[in-house]
């Protein structure tokens, strides 16, 4: 372990030397000496460090310490320079590879029990995270936004989180980051709902668009997107900031700016002005977005690992997974319907969805699929679901048209083309179209639109397919008329 040989001499000769710390005699320039002198003991200590001195490791700490103390008396006072004094006090945790300790009740993923931990990543359980808690505006607006108009959000933003944590958090931990990083943007990118969608096209429970998706192997086709999936996503997010690290000299809320507002806006402005993002030339530099953005995620990672100190109670569930065997074949929302919600005040529709991620809420799942499904859910589903009038009323209401049906489709006739192959001719049009199709277990009518080139809403005109949801099942004919293909 070695510490930056160049930061203290970088904080000596530019923030603590200048005329502004020495020239008036006044309890502001008195405290700048005692931080200049604060960081000349660091500084002293470090280089003992190097050379073996392992009793300077105490040292260090006692000047961080005082270094803290010092800070927090230039913020009662009303003309000490804030920006400067927490612009070096940061400075210092981010390029010290001193070890920090973690908060304590972060539970078995916290970041001290991650190893190869950077040292950027250190804020997340660091004085230095504390203390913008304490004095940093943006951060301070952000954790009361979480904790008050979006309180629910975050809440429901948890409880979607842990039922997925088995699959998320690990890949967290094997790329040597902590777990509240991912849950603070998970958190602001999607609220844990996996199949969100943004206007501009980024998919997933951390919103990921297609291009940078299958540069970190997120590859989509038909009838699966794997951007929705939870555990690649996360792999693929941890992938993403251990790059944008790499390259930002380990600047935590450049990073997180990165993976807003784009990684070639992230390098160039850290090129041209340095990494510290509060500072006014580099914060002012970044949209108004992602200005939101940083603190939003680092106040929900904050709130991960301190919620309770802000009155915030979480649901005590029981979020230990397990594998659900389907007896017979069924649909998410029929499932939904069926299983109730005796463990799950909003349903299981939700988790269900987040981690199964790859069928759709009406689309047919074939007997003798497994899916992953809570612990909990599994009696339920036995006692609920296999069969009986709730499993009944389920599958009705599932199927219940949602309008009236005023129309039928034109007859459908046999005809033979001067071929002599059997075709398809409807009464309405005379547009041929040879064969028919009969639909596969785990297909969806997207998925035979989009592979058969057809147009949606002639397919399920002809075919009679009920509103909203357009069911199709294992087995059924499907009459491909209007199809190029």
């Amino acid at each position: 372990m070695r510490i930056n040989p160049m930061f203290v001499t970088i904080l000596l000769a530019g923030a603590f030397s200048g005329s502004a710390f020495a020239a008036k005699p006044t309890r502001e320039g008195l405290l700048y000496g005692q931080i200049d002198q604060t960081l000349k003991i660091y500084q002293q200590a470090r280089d003992l460090y190097e050379t073996g001195d392992d009793s300077q490791l105490a040292v260090m700490n006692k000047a961080i310490e005082d270094l803290e103390d010092q800070a927090n008396q230039c913020f009662k006072l009303k003309a000490c320079s804030k920006t400067k004094v927490i612009s070096a006090y940061e400075q210092l945790i981010k390029q010290s590879d001193m070890p920090v300790s973690a908060p304590a009740g972060a539970g078995a993923l916290a970041p001290q029990n991650i190893p190869a931990l950077g040292t950027t990543i250190k804020l997340l359980g660091s004085r230095n995270l504390e203390l913008l808690t304490k004095y940093n505006e943006p951060m301070q607006a952000a954790i009361a936004n979480w904790l008050t108009v979006n309180r629910g959000f975050f809440l429901e933003s948890w409880e979607n989180y842990h039922y997925m944590r088995y699959l998320m958090a690990p890949e967290y931990e094997k790329a040597g980051l902590p777990e509240a990083l991912l849950f603070g943007m998970m958190t602001k990118e999607s609220g844990g709902k996996v199949h969100s969608v943004s206007r501009a096209g980024a998919a997933g429970p951390l919103q990921f668009m297609p291009a940078t998706g299958r540069r970190f192997k997120l590859d989509s086709g038909p009838g699966y997107d794997m951007r929705y999936d939870p555990q690649f996503a996360a792999r693929a997010n941890a992938q993403y900031m251990n790059e944008r690290f790499e390259e930002l000299n380990r600047s935590l809320e450049m990073a997180i700016a990165g993976y807003n507002g784009g990684e070639g806006r992230a390098r160039r402005i850290y090129g041209e002005r340095g990494g510290d993002f509060w500072q006014e030339n580099v914060y002012t530099e970044w949209p108004a977005e992602t200005r939101d953005y940083v603190p939003a995620v680092l106040a929900a990672a904050w709130l991960f690992l301190h919620g309770s100190e802000y009155g915030l109670t979480y649901p005590k569930l029981d979020y230990s997974p397990a594998s659900l065997t389907l007896q017979r074949a069924t649909t998410i929302n029929e499932l939904t319907i069926c299983l109730g919600n005796p463990h799950n005040q909003s349903g299981w529709f939700r988790v269900l969805r987040n981690l199964n991620p790859h069928y759709e809420p009406g689309q047919y799942i074939a007997q003798g699929i497994v899916l992953r499904a809570p612990k909990k859910l599994v009696a339920s589903y036995q006692a609920n679901c296999v069969g009986g009038s709730r499993s009944e009323q389920a599958k009705m209401l599932t199927q219940a048209r949602k309008v009236p049906v005023f129309f039928r489709p034109p007859p459908v006739v046999p005809a033979v083309t001067s071929e002599g192959e059997l075709a398809v001719v409807t009464a309405e049009t005379g547009q041929k179209h040879n064969g028919k199709y009969i639909v596969k277990p785990g297909e969806t009518l997207m998925m035979i639109t989009r592979t058969f080139e057809c147009d949606l809403s002639r397919l399920i005109k002809v075919n009679d397919l009920a509103p909203p949801n357009y069911i199709i099942q294992p087995g059924q004919e499907i009459m491909l008329i209007g199809c190029k293909k």
